[in-house]
């Protein structure tokens, strides 16, 4: 027992043993290599990084990493133009290189509508021409296309019905938008959905047979309609299979029953907008193909050990907490944001009093020390991955409120939160807002203002998938 006890010792003491000097060393030899999974390794070394600088308010720390996760971005093909918008904004000589290389993507609105035809885009691939060949849609680039610059992912939209077959090609037009005709087929739409994606939507009531291939410069997607032999064994309302997003997501909205958790502004509660934030996540991602699950989906009260075990129960990808935050009356118009925590024994004095919060309606007699030690051996493996999962939260929300709302970024912070203690999976607390500051309570009551955030937490969700 305590041979096993110092051996899980020296694990956890390992995992922080690399100084900031040693892991940026790390990340630049893992670019010196041309294999992906060391681009990737460095990558996220160079995110670790960034959290790491925030953390400890190192600029030159932040520029280094910045400067790391936009490089290693651009090899794998990862939108990292938030990182690079942030690293722009910080008055380094190598900004004039790099700003030859990324654009700030336009709002997604905006392709839609004629506006689209002033986009500039600055991809290595430009769309030369498309056209059909029978059941054949023939797209032509200017070069040959890669198989890491062509994704394909399908959805399906159970309340409407239609199903969607979805390419997104690393490349660029210089028109505007494109909405192409063929029997049989309800819509297509080709269009550039950011500044180095070149988006293709083929939309259907009825289940169609997608295949495609590269052939040199082109891209030939195969469209068989419910008109065709293959098509009459099959049932209208067969799901398309989602392997792309064959993942299991737990979500957990705080207190409820006898816990009301903080109660604010007007006396808003706060187990009741969390679970209204947590049921327009849930249904955003059931919509995108995902396996969805609650800890609680009404006003009862469940304990806080309870939840990542119902988590561990659903072998659960990842597990992400809801809740709002709260400070005194004497400073209540004063403190507002939006936060995300991760676990781990806190470093700072804000963290413990929001940990403190939280924690207080289901802790059992374990002292501060024993807590910490339990987090300690227990937790650190998975440290990393609810890093990034922070990350990804904390930058979701942002771009999807920042649009309409003006909001103030708490950051990513670590915390000794007992609800995300036991997860076997990346975990992840949020902060979606203080309920105790008048303006942001009534914008947390607000449905349009909750379904947007609970867009921008599915969109970050996603973008963690894809990039880990």
């Amino acid at each position: 027992m305590i041979r096993s006890f110092f051996i899980l010792f020296i694990f956890v003491i390992s995992l922080h043993a690399l100084s900031d000097s040693a892991l940026l060393k790390r990340a630049e030899g893992f670019m010196k290599t041309e294999t992906k999974s060391n681009q990737f390794r460095a990558y996220n070394d160079y995110k670790n990084l960034y959290l790491r600088s925030i953390m400890s308010e190192n600029k030159r720390l932040k520029i280094n990493s910045l400067k790391g996760i936009v490089k290693s971005g651009k090899k794998l093909h990862i939108d990292v133009s938030q990182y690079f918008k942030e690293l722009s904004s910080l008055n380094i000589k190598s900004k004039r290189k790099i700003k030859s290389t990324y654009i700030k993507p336009k709002p997604k609105s905006n392709i839609t509508t004629k506006k689209a035809k002033k986009i500039k885009v600055k991809s290595s691939h430009k769309l030369k021409s498309i056209r059909w060949r029978d059941d054949k849609l023939i797209i032509k680039f200017d070069k040959k296309l890669r198989s890491n610059q062509v994704n394909y992912f399908t959805l399906y939209d159970s309340k409407k019905r239609r199903y969607r077959y979805v390419f997104d090609i690393h490349a660029s037009m210089l028109t505007k938008s494109q909405n192409l005709r063929k029997d049989g087929i309800d819509r297509i739409k080709l269009a550039q959905y950011n500044s180095n994606t070149l988006r293709l939507v083929i939309e259907n009531s009825q289940k169609l047979k997608v295949r495609f291939k590269r052939e040199q410069s082109k891209l030939i997607i195969n469209i068989k309609s419910p008109s065709s032999k293959y098509f009459k064994a099959v049932k209208k309302d067969v799901v398309p299979t989602r392997v792309d997003r064959d993942k299991t997501i737990v979500i957990d909205a705080g207190h409820g029953g006898k816990d009301p958790g903080a109660v604010g502004y007007r006396k808003y509660r706060e187990k009741v907008v969390v679970l209204k934030v947590a049921q327009e996540l849930k249904k955003i991602l059931k919509s995108r193909g995902y396996r969805v699950y609650m800890t609680r989906d009404s006003d009862k009260f469940v304990k806080l050990s309870s939840r990542t075990k119902y988590a561990n129960r659903k072998d659960a990808d990842i597990f992400v907490s809801i809740h709002a935050n709260a400070v005194g009356k004497k400073i209540a118009n004063k403190v507002h944001g939006i936060e995300c925590y991760f676990l781990s024994p806190s470093r700072s004095d804000r963290a413990e009093k929001v940990a403190a919060k939280e924690n207080s309606a289901d802790l059992s007699d374990m002292n501060r020390y024993g807590k910490n030690t339990f987090l300690n051996f227990l937790n650190h493996h998975k440290i990393l991955a609810s890093n990034k999962l922070a990350i990804d939260l904390q930058r979701g929300m942002l771009g999807a409120l920042n649009k309409k709302y003006k909001l103030k970024d708490g950051g990513v912070r670590e915390g000794p939160f007992w609800v995300l203690v036991g997860a076997q999976m990346p975990a992840v607390l949020v902060e979606v807002g203080f309920i105790t500051h008048p303006k942001e309570a009534r914008r947390l009551v607000n449905n349009k203002y909750r379904k947007t955030m609970a867009l921008g937490l599915a969109d970050g969700i996603e973008r963690y998938f894809a990039n880990n």
